[in-house]
């Protein structure tokens, strides 16, 4: 009976060990707004600050994607601790307010825009998004018209990519290498149009660490909405990234 208390013991150790070691791969956090509208995936500029904060006592260094893929391609070595914080649709609010919070705590984004929304009410300008890319900020794509790709047929699905990846360069004077997927909904013919049009890799909803292994047009995110329980939900959605990537290569091959 002792040997069976040790022995159980000495599994959960080795559980306990495994769940607290890192993942395999870097956390790409999903943010949307910086605000205090109550929207779900708003969240108020003090709990932002707080991740911000967090990230940097915790020793995380902010990198862009393309980091990420040069890492990978072994140009450059990734940095301690690498995260890579995201926000979809290009709103003012990752300007006007994020972007001082990020600057105050040495971090950076990957902003993902609606080239067709660009100069619209509540959206980044040109002229917020050239200021942005000036500072740091990584300038993605995310459609022409925020629309869910998998619906489209090829034509208009290639309309999507190709458009609002020229608009931006146009407007920006540098190549547009990544999209993020309106909805998080792709399929496989998606990923197809994704690497015609000439984009590097793209970002899902999925839950997960992103890798680039075997995912380029697959990257899973951490999706941080507006917390109902403060740092501890960010924390946590943290931790459950790292689960679902070690998980993933034995359940979810």
């Amino acid at each position: 009976m002792i040997r069976i208390i040790k022995a159980a013991a000495a599994l959960m150790l080795l559980f306990v060990f495994w769940l607290l070691a890192p993942g395999a791969g870097v956390p790409l956090l999903a943010y949307h707004q910086v605000s205090s509208v109550p929207e779900v995936y708003s969240i108020d500029p003090d709990q932002f600050e707080e991740h911000m904060r967090y990230l940097s006592s915790h020793g995380y260094t902010a990198i862009s994607l393309a980091e990420l893929f040069a890492s990978k391609n072994g140009v450059q070595p990734l940095p301690p601790n690498p995260v890579i914080i995201t926000f979809d649709d290009g709103y003012a609010d990752n300007c006007l307010t994020a972007l001082p919070i990020m600057e105050k705590y040495g971090m950076k984004a990957t902003v993902f825009v609606i080239a067709g929304q660009v100069g619209q009410p509540e959206y980044l300008t040109w002229d917020q998004i050239r200021f942005m890319q000036a500072k740091g900020i990584e300038i993605g794509s995310h459609t022409y018209s925020h629309i869910a790709l998998s619906d489209l047929d090829q034509p208009k699905l290639m309309d999507e990519l190709t458009r609002s990846k020229q608009v931006i360069e146009t407007n920006l004077g540098k190549p547009v290498d990544f999209l993020a997927y309106p909805f998080g909904q792709y399929n496989a013919n998606t990923i197809t149009g994704v690497k015609q049009a000439g984009y590097v890799g793209a970002c899902t909803g999925l839950p997960g660490l992103g890798t680039t292994k075997d995912d380029a047009y697959q990257l899973k995110r951490v999706n941080i909405p507006r917390p109902k329980y403060g740092l501890w939900e960010f924390r946590l959605r943290l931790l459950r990234a790292q689960i679902y990537a070690m998980l993933s290569p034995v359940f979810f091959k």
